[in-house]
């Protein structure tokens, strides 16, 4: 397998101290070097703003061409086999990918898997999490029963955990049920009492206009039904004229009609109760300053029928639940207790593995702490690390980054995959001799498969890169250049003796490059 290239480029404007850099990177291992001051963490966190992981040192415009991972994917964007990652500062700061506007949160969602960051300020990846995540990646990649094992205890626990939340909900209903089923039933009964119609009030109105005038329709109506008894003359009068009286009498007819149809609304009416319709207006009026129309009133009251139909069937959803539960919570605890002892043996198969880059770090023993917890998402392990005597809360941030520098060796080098950009901020910092050639031997390991970028001044590091980059400054302005082989040498005597390098030191980094 070739080592990993990512970031092939990078392209910059106005960066702090930086006029202009355009830079074409290797494979494999890439180191920085140069005074302190010139810039090179300067330099590094314009690269890791590309990714979404820092704004500090941010250049007016930065462009960053990457080589796709192949399992690079993301619903919002098609990526091509080249991917261009432009940052603009103006007013504000702005992010594209692939010529899109983008955030900052989306390019870190999309390229934390790719691209890593150690600091020897950065104490984190040693809790309970990461650390069953590097034993589970272990075994899932190996282990068939492991792998449908953690699958399906995964799958299980997320059914649990819903069943679990639903059982909870269910004792909080319980312990104000009788106030919801009081209230879901006075709401019902208010409802029903009045046992409403949806076009009943427009009726109603109707009847009370009627009844208000209906004394008055009477007088009249008595009245007028004089004017049959001159209709037999009318008739004749046509008759003698000579003229057609059709008209006349189809208009009789009506008027008769009228007359009949308003003498049955009164008889009708005649046992109506008027105050009994005010009080039933009055009534549907109430329901509909309440719940905004009958038809909403009606509503409501289906739906505080259903409700009560579900409290009488809440200790039976109880008592089901809790036995389902009580039978899972079992079942899960054997595939839990599966897979802490699958990990365990993992975890011994590791420290042993472990143990020669330990000691190569100058750094004592490491051993995986196993302490059984209640269910979690993860199982029932509770994970810690012991480096001899030491807990891990209370290593330094160098002994932090070499141990993990250790387990990504011990679990990565050897893998046919590519795994992105590692980029190690001083990881070679303030450490012996020794330590320093073991922390170079690990490095250029990780970069078969890792791209990595590396802050150094150390002469180890810098002379195992495929690539040295040396960060100079003049003045205000600082410039970064891509060593030839004769100026890896000055730089490395540089980092050995200083400014000035006696022949010995120009020896010894023509020894360290041979």
């Amino acid at each position: 397998m070739g080592r990993c290239t990512l970031i092939e480029s990078l392209y910059l404007r106005n960066l702090v101290t930086f006029t202009e850099v355009t830079l074409d990177f290797e494979q494999g291992l890439v180191v920085l070097t140069g005074p302190s001051g010139a810039g090179k963490s300067v330099l590094m966190s314009a690269i890791l703003a590309s990714f979404g992981h820092s704004t500090q040192g941010v250049a007016t415009l930065c462009e960053i061409r990457l080589d796709k991972p192949s399992s690079l994917k993301d619903a919002s964007y098609i990526f091509e086999d080249e991917i261009l990652i432009k940052t603009l500062k103006k007013e504000k700061l702005r992010y594209l990918l692939d010529g899109q506007t983008t955030s900052k949160k989306v390019l870190k969602n999309i390229f934390s898997p790719y691209v890593q960051y150690l600091s020897v300020r950065d104490k984190g990846g040693f809790d309970s999490e990461s650390l069953l995540n590097i034993l589970d990646k272990q075994l899932v990649s190996k282990d068939k029963v492991f792998k449908k094992l953690y699958k399906e205890y995964t799958a299980r626990y997320a059914q649990f955990r819903e069943r679990s939340l639903a059982l909870k909900k269910i004792k909080e209903d319980e312990s104000k049920l009788l106030e919801l089923i009081e209230y879901a039933r006075y709401e019902v009964e208010k409802i029903a009492s009045i046992d409403p119609k949806i076009d009943e009030e427009a009726s109603l109105l109707q009847v009370k206009q009627h009844l208000s005038r209906m004394d008055k329709i009477k007088d009249a109506l008595s009245s007028a039904t004089e004017i049959f008894t001159l209709e037999t003359h009318v008739e004749e009068v046509y008759r003698l004229l000579d003229k057609d009286g059709t008209m006349f009498v189809e208009m009789m007819n009506q008027l008769r009609a009228d007359f009949e149809e308003t003498e049955s609304l009164a008889d009708e009416l005649d046992g109506v109760d008027i105050e009994e319709v005010l009080d039933r207006l009055s009534a549907l009026s109430t329901l509909k300053t309440r719940y905004g129309s009958i038809a909403q009133a009606l509503e409501y009251k289906a739906l505080k029928e259903k409700e009560l139909l579900g409290y009488a069937n809440i200790s039976q959803d109880k008592s089901s639940l809790e036995a389902f539960l009580t039978l899972e919570e079992t079942e899960l605890m054997i595939l839990a207790r599966k897979m802490s002892q699958s990990r365990q043996k993992e975890s011994k198969r590791l420290e042993s593995a472990l143990s020669p880059y330990l000691t190569s770090l100058k750094l004592s023993a490491l051993t995986f702490d196993f302490l059984l917890a209640p269910l979690t998402p993860s199982g029932i392990d509770t994970l810690s690390v012991l480096l001899g005597n030491s807990q891990s809360h209370t290593l330094s941030g160098g002994e932090f980054n070499r141990v993990r520098l250790a387990l990504m060796a011990t679990t990565l080098v050897g893998k046919q995959s590519r795994q992105g950009v590692l980029i190690l901020d001083e990881i070679d910092a303030n450490v012996s001799g020794d330590e320093s050639i073991a922390i170079a031997q690990m490095v250029q390991k990780l970069s078969s498969v890792y791209q990595v970028f590396a802050i150094s001044h150390q002469p180890h590091l810098s002379a195992k890169a495929q690539q040295h980059l040396v960060v100079t400054k003049e003045g205000q302005t600082s410039q970064v250049t891509i060593l030839d082989e004769a100026g890896r040498i000055a730089e490395i005597a540089r980092i050995i003796a200083g400014e000035n390098p006696t022949s010995e030191a120009i020896e010894f980094a023509k020894k360290l490059r041979s």
